[in-house]
């Protein structure tokens, strides 16, 4: 089978390291779009899309933020299959109909998370995993109809809808990232020092199970596809039977 052709909404306002994880991550023939800068694909011929995280938030009357809203809206309404990471997490709760806020508190670290329930999303992830968390803000109310797929105590992580999949953790950091996220924070210099202490090999060895969710989406992304292409090779052997009765 070809390579999926996956739509990479980038808003994490030209963090080279956003594009060098996600590059990584998703083994697919991807299509990336400065989302900050306004862009986003003149068409929906994606076999997929994922929107990243961001140092903005959902709520924010951000000029740039409207034609995304827009865009992944109408491609929701196309049926594209979408992963939102962080900030695409709450953007794409946000769309669906979800209410986004500020928690009040900052979790950044490695945080132990809990899976609720059944989900090809978490295929192959323990029911209880480590990832790496950076976010204030929090989907508060699911969509109507949402499932919730993750949480721990400060927030949902995960939640499916159709065929849309959010996850407030950051399954794509590496080391580098994460220390470099944590500089760029106003944090106490005990909590910097603690947090820093965190980001070690072990810790990312034992995160690297939450990696999963890239892979598994693409393969829920391939069964979406193959089902789409029969359901059309039906409808059009259908319509030539149609036609010649």
């Amino acid at each position: 089978m070809s390579q999926l052709r996956i739509a990479v909404l980038n808003a994490a306002h030209q963090d080279e390291n956003t594009t060098r994880n996600f590059r990584r991550e998703l083994d697919a023939s991807l299509s990336e779009f400065d989302a900050t800068d306004g862009e986003v694909p003149n068409d929906y011929d994606y076999d997929g899309a994922v929107v990243t995280g961001s140092r903005s938030s959902v709520y924010w009357d951000d000029d740039w933020m409207q034609p995304v809203k827009g865009w992944v809206d109408e491609a929701i309404d196309h049926d594209i299959p979408f992963l939102g990471v962080c900030w695409g997490h709450q953007l794409l709760a946000d769309v669906l109909g979800g209410t986004v806020t500020d928690m009040g508190a900052y979790e950044v670290g490695y945080s132990e998370i809990e899976r609720l329930g059944d989900s090809r999303l978490f295929d192959g992830i323990s029911e209880e995993f480590l990832a790496f968390t950076s976010h204030s803000d929090e989907v508060t109310e699911l969509p109507p109809g949402a499932t919730p797929l993750a949480e721990n105590e400060y927030s949902n992580h995960g939640f499916r809808k159709d065929r849309v999949f959010g996850v407030q953790f950051h399954p794509e950091y590496d080391t580098k990232t994460a220390r470099e996220l944590v500089h760029r924070k106003e944090l106490s210099d005990e909590r910097l020092e603690s947090i820093l202490d965190e980001i070690t090999r072990e810790n990312y060895r034992q995160a690297c199970e939450a990696k999963l969710v890239f892979d598994n989406f693409l393969e829920f992304v391939r069964d979406v596809s193959a089902v789409d292409v029969s359901a059309e090779v039906g409808n059009d052997a259908s319509a030539s039977l149609g036609c010649s009765d």
